[in-house]
């Protein structure tokens, strides 16, 4: 009996903790949230500092260093941003789950694991990273930081045997680098990294991710292969692009100016329900009509008999999904003097998370579906042995099955760019944003101190989006 009551309590406890989890991540951190998207940084980074607990726990750890990293940066202290953001990859490259946390995870929801990232957002690390570096001038880095971009792209997609993502090779990191590499004086290696940026905007990112190829990006490739002297390449992409390339040397400095639009998806939860279907041969089929899915998994496995899955008739399961913000500003550019500069969306970073979970969903569907049957079936073996316990841990399996709501909230919507010519001394530089309705709104004017063939990099962070509502 002390047996019993000593497994009762215990069940008490994890169905307050479930009850407890029972928000979405974004709502449990809105003093954070609000903070930020006010463009209030400085209170928002006192927000963190007065939950450094979060920094020590695995469970959020990722999450805290990427909000520090992110708001460090954007108060313009990018040695300090960094740290937070290499304890972000470092986590994400070294940290082995338990099998307490495995455990577990089977029988609550995966909220009870640390947080280890979606696959766009571990990629994001080193965009930011790269961002720092090339604030503080230290080129060699933010090469570092690019490259890293796209070997971790395969090492994410070598781990996936079945349904690979389609997020599979990163041209804006491509674009980035070729950027880099141009700036620091190595127009071979640049031309490259433009060549192989300009293949995975045609092969990928048009076709998945609404994202065409930036004409910043055909001018880059055509100057860059006129001054290596590849006369058969410039003619090549002179016929793909359907003009004639007319050199023009530069006379002062240059801008690389990234604009940062809205804010990134945030997570909320949905559910399906599953007819449990007797097959042949031992399996039961987890079976939707509605969507036409129909999932086998094994009795003996599950314990066949009475009291086991073979009992079960009807679940629900929970899944995240992603709800987009969607930005309140459509379009922007730079002014300087009488000139213009269209700035040009070079990453749709909210369809590469969509299109990233969507993958990781289908990918895990069978894995959920377990998770869900394995506590149902507990259940109902521990209504036999005691209707109290049995009857809590059917309250308990109905609060947790949550799904996890959990990721990343500061990256932006999308990322432009826009090249602009300084003049040596200080340049004033304006930035205007565009709302869907054509109104004009005065951002920011910027200062830039300019000398002859430098390059200065920058970035600005519109956080304006259309309010979303959740489950």
């Amino acid at each position: 009996m002390k047996k019993y009551n000593r497994l009762f309590y215990g069940f008490v406890l994890l169905a307050i903790v479930s009850i407890a989890g029972c928000a979405t991540y974004y709502q449990t951190t809105l003093d954070f949230q609000e903070n930020f998207v006010k463009g209030e940084i400085e209170e928002a980074n006192k927000v963190l500092d007065k939950n450094k607990k979060a920094a020590t726990k695995d469970k959020n750890k990722l999450l805290y260093n990427l909000k520090k990293g992110v708001v460090l940066q954007m108060l313009g202290r990018h040695e300090e941003s960094n740290k937070f953001l290499e304890e972000a990859y470092i986590f994400t490259q070294d940290y082995r789950q338990s099998n307490l946390n495995k455990a577990a995870s089977l029988i609550t929801n995966p909220t009870t694991k640390p947080y280890t990232g979606e696959d766009h957002e571990l990629v994001l690390i080193h965009y930011y990273k790269a961002l720092n570096y090339l604030r503080m001038n230290q080129y060699e880095e933010a090469l570092v930081e690019c490259r890293r971009i796209n070997n971790r792209l395969n090492q994410l997609n070598d781990r996936y045997e079945n349904r690979k993502n389609r997020y599979k090779r990163d041209a804006f990191a491509m674009n980035l680098m070729g950027i880099v590499y141009e700036a620091s004086g190595d127009v071979n290696n640049a031309f490259i990294a433009y060549r192989n940026a300009y293949e995975a905007y045609t092969e990928n990112y048009k076709k998945h991710f609404n994202t065409d190829v930036p004409s910043q990006l055909k001018e880059d490739l055509l100057r860059t292969a006129y001054l290596n002297g590849f006369t058969e390449e410039l003619e090549r992409y002179e016929k793909k692009f359907s003009r004639e390339y007319e050199y023009q040397e530069k006379k002062g400095g240059e801008l690389v100016f990234f604009w940062h639009n809205g804010l990134g998806p945030i997570k909320d939860e949905w559910s399906l329900n599953f007819f449990i279907v007797k097959g042949q041969g031992g399996f039961v089929l987890f079976v939707n009509e509605e969507l036409g899915l129909s999932f086998p998994f094994p009795l003996p496995a599950m314990g066949e008999g009475s009291g086991g899955l073979g009992d079960l008739k009807f679940i629900r399961v929970a899944f995240p999904k992603y709800v987009e913000r969607k930005p309140y500003n459509q379009s922007a550019e730079l002014v300087s003097g009488n000139n213009t500069y269209k700035l040009e969306m070079a990453q749709n970073i909210n369809q590469i998370a969509l299109s990233t979970l969507e993958d990781r969903m289908i990918r895990e569907f069978s894995n959920s579906l377990l998770r869900l049957a394995l506590k149902q079936t507990a259940e109902r073996q521990t209504r036999k042995l005691n209707q109290n316990l049995g009857a809590l841990l059917s309250v308990v399996n109905a609060v947790s099955e949550k799904a996890d709501t959990r990721n990343w909230q500061t990256i932006p919507h999308t990322i432009s760019y826009a090249r602009v010519p300084l003049d040596e001394g200080i340049n004033s530089i304006k930035l205007n944003t565009r709302t869907p309705r054509k109104n004009v709104n005065t951002e920011k004017v910027f200062e830039f101190q300019a000398e002859k063939g430098e390059t200065i990099f920058h970035s600005f962070h519109s956080l304006e989006s259309i309010p979303v509502s959740l489950n």
